[in-house]
């Protein structure tokens, strides 16, 4: 099938990137970074723009807003983040429980609602301390039980990558497990998705992997592969749509560079994505 031939030249080529440094991965990633963290934060919150996503990457500040500052943090946030794990990346550093909380500390900071902070005192990088409904199937771990959940999640996944030989669609199995996992336990009052998508790509990235895109346009699909795992635990919904969404992210750099009879294979991302 055209589209598995896709994803296997999009992982052939990540791989002869060969990259080996942060400075080289944020290098390659210019364009990506920004993408991401517009989708990921487009699909829950509306007011989300791509222009104001991309000056506060490039320049640290938004030039006209009129909005709720709360999504100028959300955004911010998402570039502290991605600049905290560029060299986890490179060094492979596994996937850990301070990891994780420190992760949602950064996504989260200053954006809980007066609610959740006054009322819950619930906090940015601490696991949930009440119940909360997250969806229609109103699935997810009790407080008392998410250390013992995501603990026991951290240790699957890494008994499941530790083979140094692991093929792809193997690696992107285990990932999608993860994230299905990840967002079925919720173990934070806010932020689960956004901590869920960026940890889905680093643990990809860190077992050189190309990462993802989550469109927000496709949010529907993405949400109908969650509820699958949520209601009969079938993951194959979610992992035909990882495979879509990455060939989606990277369809352009593949027949660009392919298409080309010399080495662009090393192009920056930037101006292929």
């Amino acid at each position: 099938m055209q589209s598995e031939s896709i994803y296997q030249k999009t992982v052939l080529l990540w791989k002869n990137l060969a990259i080996q440094t942060p400075a080289s991965l944020n290098w390659y990633l210019d364009s990506f970074r920004v993408l991401f963290a517009y989708h990921s934060a487009k699909i829950e919150n509306d007011a989300i723009s791509y222009n104001d996503t991309h000056e506060i990457f490039h320049s640290g500040k938004v030039s006209s807003f009129t909005g709720n500052p709360r999504t100028l943090f959300e955004q911010q946030n998402q570039k502290t983040c991605y600049e905290f794990l560029i060299p986890r990346i490179i060094a492979k550093e596994p996937i850990t429980l301070g990891l994780v909380k420190e992760v949602h500390a950064i996504l989260t900071a200053g954006t809980y609602d007066e609610r959740r902070y006054l009322e819950k005192e619930e906090r940015p990088g601490e696991f949930k301390k009440h119940d909360y409904v997250t969806g229609l199937l109103e699935v997810g771990s009790s407080p008392e039980d998410v250390p013992h959940d995501i603990a026991l999640l951290l240790t699957e996944i890494e008994d499941l990558t530790e083979s140094k030989s692991i093929q792809p669609e193997t690696l992107l199995k285990a990932a999608t497990y993860f994230h299905a996992r990840f967002e079925y336990i919720h173990p934070f009052a806010d932020g689960n998705g956004r901590v869920g998508r960026t940890l889905l790509n680093y643990f990809l990235m860190s077992n050189d992997h190309p990462p993802l895109i989550v469109y927000e346009e496709d949010r529907s699909l993405y949400f109908e592969g969650l509820r699958s795992y949520d209601r009969q635990e079938d993951l194959d919904p979610l992992f035909t749509f990882f495979l879509f969404a990455i060939e989606k992210t990277w369809e352009k750099w593949v027949e660009r560079t392919l298409g080309d009879n010399k080495e662009v294979v090393k192009s920056r991302l930037k101006d292929l994505i």
